[in-house]
């Protein structure tokens, strides 16, 4: 098997037995990107000298008979709102174009630790704001199964990496959705963790109460791995829960027998593509053949969701966003004055879909209208987080789509922004209530496009995530968990 179509744990084997180098692997990586970067559009800055330096440090490591973690020596890629010393970090904004931090992210910091070579910073919607990277202000971002079609955002960069075997895996960050809709488009696994259990210091922030860091994988059993090496407590982060970590790798067990799962009634209402709901039933189907308990269960505050969410996060938007003013780093626009200096480079530094959620949550925050829209809408928050509280006393999951379609195509929802919102209509509740949330895939719509499974925990039980993830993933593909869409994802893009 070629070595992009290898999971972290397979080139763990590998490298464990000698067969292959770091540098070997890292090497690899770098040609495909090299070769097909230009046409998917995943990458913003590629580190080649920086990845081939670290491939290096950890061979040596390994000949001296180091400690080496289970990711070690496998490349990886980062989204480019995490910073990272001495590399590039833009948020895919005009603003940051030139920006280089001086520290890393804590995430990059233990990327480092475990010696994983960092290929490069990946693309993303800027700021994080959009549902499909089309609002990168660098470059076009294209779906490997369909290069008409987004790869979803705001993570797409990081999704398509891993997709199309160009890194191993991957990290992004979820608002709203932006970890778990590019995975389902993608056709790979991504997870949102409990708010709290990954620091966020060192991410360039949207929305502070909304923001995850998390893993893209090809498997679930990589993305336990990853999320055992990213969580943990750090002082430097407010919000970072002081919980002891679990070896999550260690704790999955393909077992459905009495697994609790939750079916959102309100969810299963909404319009969903009937190849979308086909998929999602046959593998709430597989598993209660399998044991499972399934019970429907209600959430009736999550229909407001949407709402509620573009209130709040826009309105951390805009208070995040005042620091780019060209006055301390990032872009300066010079001007007569220092007020017509702020509104020129705010002008010209920012897109379009960011210039409108700066503006949305200047007025939901402006005097008049804050107790009508932001308290009301801080309100509404307590209530979704209650109706999962009470589902979670009667199961242990929940199970959903990830979206309501398969990937739409580039320039359809561009100009109308509340269709583009709606795509994250399923993910948007986890995030309010601070949830941990997972996107597998499940299946593939009539076009040969994936259809993302969402499974949902109570807060801090990741583990009960992934062993549903891993359980669903074993009856699903019993001869190789997640073999059949590492082959699927060459439709589009010839990789062999």
């Amino acid at each position: 098997m070629a070595l992009h179509n290898m999971t972290a744990h397979e080139l763990r084997q590998k490298l464990d037995a000698g067969e292959l180098s770091s540098r070997e692997l890292t090497e690899a990586f770098l040609k495909r990107i090299e070769q097909l970067d230009g046409t998917l559009g995943a990458y913003l800055t590629v580190a080649a000298e920086e990845a081939l330096e670290q491939a290096r440090a950890f061979d040596e490591a390994r000949a001296n008979g180091e400690a080496i973690h289970p990711l070690g020596g496998i490349p990886v890629a980062v989204k480019d709102n995490l910073c990272t010393r001495g590399l590039r970090t833009t948020a895919a904004s005009r603003m940051l174009e030139n920006w280089v931090p001086p520290y890393d992210a804590t995430v990059v910091e233990r990327l480092r630790a475990a010696r994983a070579p960092i290929l490069g910073k990946t693309n993303m919607d800027e700021f994080a704001m959009g549902s499909s990277t089309e609002t990168s202000a660098f470059k076009v971002a294209r779906n490997p199964w369909d290069l008409d079609r987004v790869p979803g955002g705001s993570s797409g960069g990081s999704a398509i990496a891993v997709a199309a075997g160009l890194a191993v895996w991957s990290l992004g960050s979820d608002t709203g959705g932006s970890i778990r809709q590019p995975a389902a488009y993608c056709g790979v696994v991504g997870m949102k963790p409990t708010y709290g259990r990954v620091s966020r210091y060192g991410l360039l922030p949207f929305a502070s109460s909304l923001d995850q860091i998390g893993p893209f994988t090809l498997d679930v059993t990589d993305c336990a791995l990853a999320l055992s090496l990213i969580s943990g407590f750090d002082p430097r982060d407010s919000t970072s829960v002081d919980m002891e970590v679990p070896d999550y790798a260690a704790a999955l067990r393909a077992e459905a027998k009495g697994l609790r799962i939750g079916i959102p009634v309100e969810y299963m209402s909404q319009p969903i593509d009937g190849d979308v709901r086909a998929a999602v039933e046959g593998a709430l189907k597989l598993l209660e053949e399998n044991g499972a308990q399934l019970k429907e269960v209600s959430l009736p505050s999550t229909r407001y969701a949407v709402q509620t969410y573009y209130m709040i996060a826009p309105a951390e938007a805009s208070s995040n966003l005042a620091r780019y003013d060209g006055v301390r780093y990032g872009l300066r626009v010079p001007a007569a004055d220092v007020p017509r200096m702020m509104e020129e480079t705010r002008s010209r530094g920012f897109g379009p879909e960011v210039k409108r959620r700066i503006i949305l949550g200047t007025y939901v925050l402006s005097a008049g209208h804050y107790d009508a829209y932001y308290k009301k809408a801080s309100q509404v928050r307590t209530l979704i987080r209650r109706d999962f509280e009470r589902a979670f006393g009667e199961v242990d999951v929940l199970i959903a789509p990830t979206t309501p379609t398969t990937a739409f195509r580039l320039g359809d929802k561009t100009q109308d922004p509340l269709a583009m919102y709606m795509m994250d209509i399923f993910t948007i509740p986890v995030n309010l209530a601070g949830l941990p949330g997972l996107a597998m895939p499940c299946g593939v719509d009539r076009q040969g496009l994936p259809v993302g499974l969402q499974i949902i925990g109570p807060p801090f039980r990741e583990d009960l995530v992934l062993r549903a993830a891993y359980t669903y993933e074993q009856l699903a593909w019993p001869q190789g968990a997640g073999r059949h869409w590492r082959a699927g994802r060459e439709v589009a893009v010839d990789v062999r």
